[in-house]
Order: structure tokens, then sequence, then C-alpha cells
């Protein structure tokens, strides 16, 4: 008898602590709900409708043009010796620049100090260079960067600002067998250097939903490349979290099928103000200077050199293994209460806060190979803000 009181009081308060707490999911198919019934107070909202992206041709404020330095063999990361100058090089990365700048930076510092130099210089000023040299500045080195032109003029600037560590970084017949493996640390360690930007003024990092859609109902394979460009992402898909079908009634898009995922992207702006700032204020210099052969840097006092000049090393260096791949962006007037990226037939936007960014992608990575026209295509860039307008229209 004692024992079933007991089990009676436990049962008692247990269905007490279970009311208090709403449920919690753990009474879910007894709640009451309906007329007159109050809804639990820790009860969760609903998430807000997605706002409209306004695409529309009249409200493109720029269109930017940028090469990737794309190289079949992936980014050079090595040293050579000029003169009396040791140069780490740290260029070739495609469109996977800021998002393995860290790692990539890391890698090419670890040469660069293999000797106990303490001065360092750095070329270029864009994503691979400040991060380069930041790192530098933290492993205790003076640095000083020489570079033509600084954020927001760099060619860096005019990246889409995604996480996208292995967009057009090498392909699979020309990488060695070694690069899978030197690629995963490299992103590994760039995300989570990024990660600590997360939660700063201006929001350089942060991390946004990408819905991704199709006109097919159906999953179906992609068509084979005309090039086999590598793809390692399956190497840390731990990092983000997996896309997930977003059923129909439950997104605002008129197609039949629907994706969603979530990803960091770099606010450039904001991200490029941060590094140069941070490395001014702990005592670095930036000197503008053009280079237009690597025997002008037997001029610099610095010993050691890292050479960030992203496509400027084909010039510079005579290096034919770079090939440029075009990609254009129209730029529309910011939207701050639109927060999410979308990918259609083709075309991406980013909802960065200082514009909109909308590029078409073509069909696959070879868009844009060999290309080195930087001349913005205004036909091009209304077509993109008339694939993602589509979405957007007034149904019938």
């Amino acid at each position: 008898m004692a024992s079933e009181i007991v089990r009676l009081a436990d049962r008692r308060a247990f269905l007490q602590r279970s009311a208090a707490l709403g449920g919690l999911g753990l009474l879910g198919g007894c709640a009451t709900t309906g007329p007159g019934v109050a809804p639990s107070p820790l009860a969760f909202a609903k998430p807000p409708p997605l706002a409209p992206i306004r695409a529309r041709p009249d409200r493109i404020m720029n269109i930017t043009v940028c090469l990737r330095p794309f190289r079949a063999a992936g980014p050079r990361i090595e040293a050579e010796t000029v003169g009396d100058k040791l140069v780490v090089h740290n260029y070739g990365h495609g469109g996977s620049g800021w998002s393995l700048s860290w790692g990539s930076g890391l890698a090419a510092l670890k040469i660069a100090l293999a000797g106990g130099e303490k001065d360092i210089a750095v070329i270029g000023c864009g994503a691979l260079g400040l991060t380069a040299a930041t790192l530098a500045q933290r492993a205790g080195c003076r640095v000083t960067i020489y570079a033509k032109d600084r954020l927001p003029d760099a060619r860096s600037a005019r990246a889409t600002g995604v996480w996208s560590p292995d967009s057009r970084i090498a392909l699979e017949s020309a990488a060695g067998p070694a690069f899978a493996a030197q690629w995963e640390d490299m992103a590994r360690r760039s995300f989570r250097i990024h990660m600590q930007y997360l939660g700063l003024a201006d929001r350089p990092v942060e991390w946004i939903e990408q819905y991704r859609l199709s006109d097919n109902p159906q999953s179906v394979p992609s068509p084979p490349e005309p090039m086999d460009f590598a793809h390692y992402l399956s190497l840390v898909r731990d990092l983000t979290p997996p896309s997930e079908e977003v059923p129909a009634g439950q997104h605002p898009f008129p197609v039949p099928r629907v994706r969603r995922g979530f990803t960091p992207m770099f606010n450039i702006a904001a991200y490029g103000h941060v590094l140069a700032n941070d490395f001014l204020l702990n005592g670095g210099h930036i000197e503008t200077v053009e280079f237009h052969t690597p025997a002008e840097l037997a001029a610099l006092k610095q010993k050691v050199i890292i050479n960030c000049t992203g496509y400027g090393a084909r010039a510079l260096w005579r290096d034919d293994s770079i090939v440029p791949v075009r990609g254009q962006i129209a730029w529309l007037i910011p939207q701050e209460e639109v927060t999410y990226g979308i990918y259609y037939r083709g075309v991406g936007t980013t909802p960065r806060h200082d514009g909109m960014a909308v590029q078409n992608s073509g069909p696959d990575e070879s868009y844009g190979y060999n290309d080195a026209n930087e001349t913005p295509d205004r036909a091009e860039a209304d077509q993109a803000v008339a694939t993602i307008a589509s979405l957007f229209q007034p149904r019938a």
C-alpha cells in the first residue's frame, strides 16, 4: 500500500512539473487548444515570413566584374628565392579566396617563419594579404603590407562573400594526391577563425539561410560538367548543418521543390574594414606600391615576403598557370529586411549589407573560364535580376 501511495505521489509530481513547463512536447498529444484556451506562455512563435527581394533593373546601383585566379593544381603555397629574398607564394585560390584565406595564410606563414625571421613583408591587400598579415602579427612579427590597391578597390571586394571553400579550387586531374587533405586542413582552420568574427559590430561574418529552388519536383542528377573541377565539401560536411527539404505550403516560392540550408556569409565591406583597422591598430603599416617584376622586390628592407597578389600574380610572376574565371555581380540597393539567399536557374543572391548581390553563375563551374573581360555586361545583369524577379511576381 505504501509503495502504491509513493507511485501516485510521483505521478502527481511529474504531471505538475509537465504542466508547469507547458509540456515542452512531452505531452504534446494531450495539449488542449481551441477557442477560450489561452496559449502557453512558452509556445514557440512561428518564424516571420520571408521578405520579398525587390529585384528590378532600376534598383541596380552597380555592376562589378572579378577575375577569379584559378590554378588547375590548386593554390600555389611554396617558397622561391629571389636574389637575397625568400618569397612565399600564397595565390591561385579560384573562387575560394575569402573562404580559405586563414588556413592558406597559416600554411604560408609556417614556411615564412621557418628561418626565424620576424620582419615580414606581405604583397597584396585583399583577402589573402590582410589575413596573412594579421596571422604574422599574431605570431609576433613586424609586418608591412605593400599593395597597389586596398579594399574596397582590390579585386577581393568584388566577391559574393559566401562560404565556398571548394569553388573552382582545382581540377581533379591536376591536383596532387595530397591536395584533398591539405584543402581540408585549410578549410577547417579558416572556418574556426571566421567564426571568431561572429557577433561583432557591423556583422563582418554571420550565418544566413540559403534556399535552393528547382522547377523539377524530384531530385534529378546533374549533367556532367565539361571540366573536372574538384569538389571536396563532403570532407567538411560536419561544419554546417545539412540542407533540408521544405514542404509545399511552408515557403513562398512558386516552384515545386525547395531545399533550405545554412551557411556563413562575409559582409566584405565590413570584414575588410575590421581586418585593415585591426592590422593598423596593432602596429602594421600599409604602403602603396605597384610591382612590375620580381626584381623590384630587392628594394624592400624585409628578407621574407609573403606574396598574396591573387590574379595579379599572373602578370607579376609571369605565371600562365593562372587562368581567369570571369564572374559578374549586379548590386541591388540593400534590403536589411532580407536575410536569406536564393539559388535558382543558375542565378544566386547574397543579402550583403552593402548591397544585394545577384550573380549569374551559369550552368556549371566552367562558366566564365578563361574569360579575362572585366567590362560590365548590363544585359547579363538585367537577365540575372529578371530571373530572381520571376519568383516574386503576383500570383494569379
